[in-house]
Parts: structure tokens; C-alpha cells; sequence
């Protein structure tokens, strides 16, 4: 990287900002071939097919860059690139077409069979956890709504306790109504969720509202927050006007401490008076509120109002961590079901992943086949994802929950007011990271 050119860097500059621009990256892979750097220019051309996999200007620069014969139609241009000896290139041009047919035939993926010993969590059911935009549909407008959705807490692989802590203090009173009135408790509720990012917690809420066969909402500061005075309060009340509207239904307030940030911090008025209406609708006076269930979550509880955490609010939290052994299982094989793999052995794919977010684990999967599709570019023949792809991947992939960790850390031994972040100083204490 360092002996690349000013012009290069700059390139390499513009098509970090928009990666699914081809054109930009084919010139970035044309100026890198213009200075001999061959390997560099097929990596690029390589993502260019992966976003336009008919470009045949890809296809004809990968080749070039690889010293292949160019097509017919590309031969003109490429008259003068130098010839490599015979010995160190196919014989013929690579069949994309053949290549094509040698992936739709693939058997489907197959996996070591476990080891004899199976933990707790052997039977994690096949489905992702994270909201990294595997399999988890995209956030809702403050005013769409989804239908009571398939999805449950058994969809979610692993993650008991979390199950477990959901369904006492959350889920039981809510699916027991009539006992609910006996004991004068109302068909209502709070919860926030905090923890590191990618994780699921938007999983979790969707799986929640399934739970509930409740309609679900997915409102973020986007949906509410407006330049002209007074339309953002306008927006929250018109978000829970809407949910009372579908009880049951659950309200997930995402990065809520962007919706109801610490309003001492705040120089805005405009901005303190929506985090006010906030509080308002979530009192729900007159039991507006009946059948609406808030859930929401944060990456940084301490930034969070902490008038919301008042009781009849968002009164009850949720600590939700990276995927433990059983939940990482069931997103590896999530994400690995509709790709040709061969001889992956889950078991010790899961334990070298350990501290790795769902996002973490979805980017492996893709960096793993990633690997696979340059390797079958450059010696054209197609071949199946391996084990060697995806622990080369997982030693690549740093977690991104360390960062969240090492400042969770100083506000958990800190700033426990009230011994909020005791189960926070439980798990750092058990990982050794205090």
C-alpha cells in the first residue's frame, strides 16, 4: 500500500465512500494493472463482479490482470500487455459459463457430524440472531406496521438465560391476562434492552412480538425527528397513536438514547421537548397504553434519560451479549446454508469464534466466500467453501464488541447507581476483563 501512488490512494479513497460504484472501481483496477500490481487489480475486479456479476468489462480486466487471453472482442485493447510463459497460465480463457453449471449442480452444504459429547445447546435451531441485515427484515416507518409475525423466542438459537429472564419478568404477566387483573396488573409494560452492537436485539424484539402474537413497530430518531418546531413531538404522539391503535402491539424505540438522550446535556429545546413527549406517551395516562409493549435498546445505556428508566416507563432491562456457543452454532449455519461448502466442522468453527458478535460471525461467512470466489477466478476451476476459508476469515475478523466493552467497563465499576450494570460486571468479571 505504501508504494502505491498519490492518484491510487486518492481512487482507493472515493471508492471507500461509494463501494457499489463499478465504473470507479474498474478505474481504481485499471490504474492499479498501469502500475504492475496484478494481485491488487483482480482483488478489485473481483468486488466489481460480485455488485455487477455481467459486467464484461470486469470480466475482461480480471483476465488481463490475471494474464489470461482476453475475449475476442478485448483482444485489440490488450495487444501489447505482456505474454506470460505457458507454464504459468491456463491454457484457455476462464468458462464463466461452465463455471455457472459446475455451482448449480453442487451438492447441498454438508457439515462434519458433531462430537459424541453434545453440550446443552446441540439442538439450536437454524436461525440468525443478529440485526446486521441477515434474515432480519429492515426497520418500519412510525407509521407501518407488521402483522403479528412467525417469528418466537425458540427461532432465536441459544441465549436461554436471556429466555429465560424474558419470560419470568416480561412475557408470563403478558400471556396470562385474566391472572394479570387478579393481581391488579395491567396489560402493559417497559423494557430496555442494552448491550454491545450486533448482537440481536432487534431480533429479540421481533421474536418477542411473535411471542405475543402482537403486531410489531420499529420506530428510530429518524422517523420522528423533524427540522420544523413542534413536528417532531407531533411524530411521537402520532407513533403511539398508531400502536394503541394495533394492540397488541410492541413499539421497539431503537438507539432510544438518541430518542430520549440525557436532556441536561442537551442545548436544544426542540430536542428536550421530544424526549418529553416521550415521557408523556409512555405514562399513558388514562391507560392509553393498554396493550402496547415498549421495547427498547441501546448500545450506551448511561447516555439515556433517567427519567425513562423511571418505574411504569422503561422500569426493567436486559443485558444482551455476544452469542454464547449454541446461538453462534445456529448463525454460522444460518449463514452458511445456501452456500457450496464442504467438511465444515462446526464445532471448532464455534469455538474459535467465541467473542464475536452475530454481525462478526456473518461477515466471516461472506470474507470466507469472498476467498473461495478469487481463489476459483485465478485458477479457474470453481470449488467449494473449506474450512481453511473460514478460520482464515475468523482470525482476520477482530470482535467489534471490544470497543463497546472497554467503555462499559469504566461506567459499570463507576457509575453502577442503583447496581443497574451488575449483571455487566458479572459477565466482565467471569470473561476476566476488569
Amino acid at each position: 500500500m505504501s508504494n502505491e501512488s498519490p492518484l491510487i490512494q486518492s481512487m482507493r479513497t472515493a471508492v471507500a465512500a461509494a463501494p457499489a460504484d463499478v465504473p470507479l472501481r474498474l478505474h481504481l483496477a485499471e490504474l492499479l494493472l498501469g502500475e504492475g500490481l496484478g494481485e491488487a487489480a483482480v482483488a478489485e475486479a473481483a468486488v466489481a463482479l460480485q455488485h455487477a456479476p455481467g459486467d464484461a468489462g470486469a470480466r475482461a480486466l480480471m483476465m488481463r490482470a490475471m494474464g489470461l487471453p482476453a475475449p475476442a472482442d478485448d483482444k485489440a485493447e490488450t495487444a501489447e500487455e505482456p505474454e506470460q510463459p505457458a507454464a504459468h497460465r491456463p491454457s484457455t480463457g476462464f468458462d464463466w459459463a461452465a463455471a455457472e453449471n459446475e455451482v448449480a449442480g453442487a451438492v447441498p452444504p454438508r457439515f462434519v457430524p458433531p462430537a459424541p459429547a453434545a453440550g446443552p445447546g446441540a439442538g439450536a435451531p437454524e436461525a440468525p440472531l443478529a440485526a446486521d441485515g441477515s434474515g432480519d427484515p429492515g426497520d418500519a416507518t412510525a407509521w407501518e406496521v407488521d402483522t403479528p409475525g412467525s417469528v418466537t423466542l425458540a427461532d432465536v438459537g441459544g441465549m436461554q438465560e436471556i429466555k429465560d429472564r424474558l419470560e419470568a419478568a416480561f412475557l408470563a404477566p403478558m400471556r396470562n391476562p385474566e391472572l394479570g387483573r387478579l393481581y391488579g396488573k395491567s396489560l402493559r409494560g417497559g423494557l430496555l434492552m442494552y448491550g454491545p452492537p450486533g448482537c440481536g436485539k432487534t431480533f429479540i424484539a421481533r421474536a418477542v412480538a411473535g411471542e405475543l402474537g402482537a403486531s410489531f413497530m420499529s420506530v428510530s430518531i429518524n422517523d420522528v425527528l423533524d427540522m420544523w418546531m413542534g413536528n417532531s413531538e407531533r411524530n411521537m404522539h402520532e407513533v403511539f397513536e398508531t400502536a394503541r391503535r394495533q394492540a397488541p402491539c410492541v413499539l421497539f424505540l431503537d438507539e432510544v438514547d438518541a430518542l430520549g438522550a440525557k436532556r441536561s446535556r442537551m442545548q436544544h429545546g426542540g430536542m428536550r421537548n421530544t424526549v418529553n413527549q416521550l415521557l408523556t406517551e409512555l405514562d399513558g395516562v388514562g391507560g392509553a397504553n393498554e396493550g402496547v409493549f415498549v421495547l427498547a435498546a441501546t448500545n450506551v445505556p448511561w447516555d439515556v434519560d433517567i427519567a425513562l428508566r423511571r418505574p411504569g416507563r422503561l422500569d426493567r432491562t436486559l443485558l444482551v451479549l455476544p452469542p454464547d456457543a449454541p446461538a453462534r452454532e445456529a448463525i454460522l449455519r444460518y449463514h452458511l446454508r445456501d452456500r457450496p461448502i464442504e467438511s465444515v466442522d462446526l464445532g471448532k468453527l464455534v469455538k474459535v469464534t467465541e467473542d464475536l458478535s452475530g454481525a462478526d460471525l456473518a461477515h466471516v461467512c461472506e470474507s470466507a466466500s469472498e476467498r473461495a470466489l478469487l481463489d476459483s477466478t485465478r485458477t479457474g476451476v470453481v470449488r467449494m467453501i473449506n474450512m481453511k476459508d473460514l478460520l482464515g476469515a475468523a482470525k482476520e475478523v477482530r470482535p467489534s464488541t471490544d470497543p463497546w466493552f472497554a467503555s462499559a467497563r469504566n461506567v459499570a465499576m463507576f457509575a453502577n447507581e442503583g447496581g443497574m450494570y451488575d449483571e455487566l460486571l458479572a459477565y466482565l468479571k467471569k470473561r476476566r476483563k476488569l
